[in-house]
């Protein structure tokens, strides 16, 4: 496990170098103003400076323009990792208050029924999120007498949880990874006196959110006994400490895992990280998606003699997921100048068939228009969108061909010469039966006389 610690540290190490992250973070402060309205106040992160002082921010109240030390790198490693092109990542923070965790599971990481005097200060959430991270870093704002210059002011990260798949989108029946990592570094050394060395028991906890309602999925107390809820849907997570110094900083982690993902799992995933008095939680969202069959009949062609109106089409889509966000378009391609247009006729969907699995199918209809001689040749085609497809989609098309304009092919000249072959061969076949049959009788008759 050290090993693997370090080969991470390294890791994380090699890609700061690549991209060392976002200097300043600008973030809103978010409060609860007069008749129950939110308020926000700019404020920012000064991750990273150069030589000298810190750069001014006369915009800014002074204690919300924040110097942040980052004493287990989490903070810096994960920002280190976001994509330089990337937009910046929505940031708000709000004051928080450190209190005993309220699940009963987890009353074990409380040694006292009130938060000890050694966490008194002002505390901040901080949570950041963007397409390609969501972070919850809380930080506890120095003394007074610790702000260094007058118009900043110094704080420190205490625990910070990461996930870099803030959207995971999983085939449908497939298992479901949520990442998740978290670093823990006591605020004071009074906050550890009364432990043992090295990492404290922490709680994992992950919740399932979608369509209002919520339930918790799985919950654990690595290094405590009690009796913990059953997890739910199969769910494992990878609740461990990655290292065992005796002191800190520490870091951890607690990835779920998901068997044979269903439609019903789909939605928002809260994750908790529990440590006494002090809870850190991010969301991350996982959406199921199958992507849909095609098929178009009658195929391989469609008949029609000219003026007369071709055979109705019908445009199988079948088991996909989600129902949402499915678009059937009918073309025609070719035709006197190989062109390409948007197919004219009567058109309509069928209702959802719902498959045991969770996936839906559906059939498109097309009644074409009278059949033209300058369509001979053309091409239907069904082509579907969803957002399990790429963006050109996937399609299904046939031939269209009118009666009387065929020539004879090569194909055609073999099968008719095969078949006046096997013609001859035939006649020839029956005509020797016959004369056998003929001799025979004559045989018997000159016997009986």
């Amino acid at each position: 496990m050290k090993l693997l610690s370090l080969l991470l540290a390294a890791a994380l190490g090699s890609v700061t170098v690549v991209s060392a992250g976002p200097a300043v973070m600008e973030c809103w402060l978010v409060e609860d103003g007069e008749g129950g309205r939110l308020t926000k106040r700019p404020a920012a992160l000064l991750l990273r400076q150069g030589p000298g002082e810190p750069p001014l921010r006369p915009d800014l109240d002074p204690e919300l323009y924040l110097k942040v030390q980052d004493p287990t790198g989490a903070l810096q490693a994960a920002l280190g990792r976001y994509p330089p092109g990337a937009p910046a990542p929505h940031c708000e923070m709000s004051y928080y208050l450190p209190l005993p965790a309220s699940a009963t599971w987890a009353g074990g990481l409380n040694p006292q029924h009130s938060c000890p005097r050694a966490l008194d200060g002002t505390w901040l959430m901080v949570s950041m999120s963007s397409r390609v991270i969501s972070l919850s870093s809380l930080l506890r704002r120095q003394l007074e007498s610790q702000r260094d210059p007058a118009f900043i002011t110094m704080a420190t990260a205490v625990l910070t949880v990461v996930s870099h798949t803030p959207t995971t989108h999983i085939r449908l029946g497939q298992d479901a990874l949520l990442d998740l990592s978290f670093a823990y570094m006591p605020p004071t050394p009074e906050t550890t006196a009364s432990l043992a060395p090295g990492p404290p028991p922490f709680g994992l906890e992950w919740r399932h959110q979608h369509l209002g309602k919520g339930h918790l999925v799985l919950a654990a107390t690595p290094g405590l006994r009690g009796q913990m809820p059953a997890s739910q849907d199969g769910a494992v997570a990878f609740a461990t400490w990655d290292d065992n110094e005796p002191w800190g900083p520490w870091t951890g982690n607690g990835t779920l895992w998901l068997p044979s993902v269903r439609p019903i799992q789909e939605g928002s995933y809260l994750a908790t990280i529990h440590l006494p008095y002090v809870q850190v939680q991010v969301t991350v969202e996982l959406a199921v998606q199958k992507p849909p069959k095609v098929s178009l009949t009658p195929a391989p062609l469609v008949w029609a003699a000219p003026g007369e109106v071709p055979p109705e089409l019908v445009c199988f889509v079948s088991h996909f997921y989600p129902p949402e966000g499915l678009e059937v378009e009918w073309e025609l391609r070719g035709g006197p100048e190989d062109s390409f247009q948007k197919a004219k006729g009567q058109s309509w969907l069928s209702a959802l068939r719902h498959h045991s699995d969770g996936s839906v199918s559906l059939s498109a209809h097309l009644q074409p228009p009278p059949a033209t001689a300058a369509q001979h040749g053309a091409r239907y085609a069904c082509r579907v969108h969803h957002p399990s497809l790429p963006v050109l989609g996937r399609s299904a098309e046939v031939t269209l061909e009118v009666a009387g304009l065929s020539g004879p092919s090569l194909e055609d000249g073999i099968g008719l010469f095969l078949s006046a072959f096997l013609l001859l061969g035939l006649f020839k076949a029956l005509g020797w039966a016959a004369a056998c049959l003929s001799t025979s009788k004559e045989s018997k008759e000159k016997k009986a006389q």
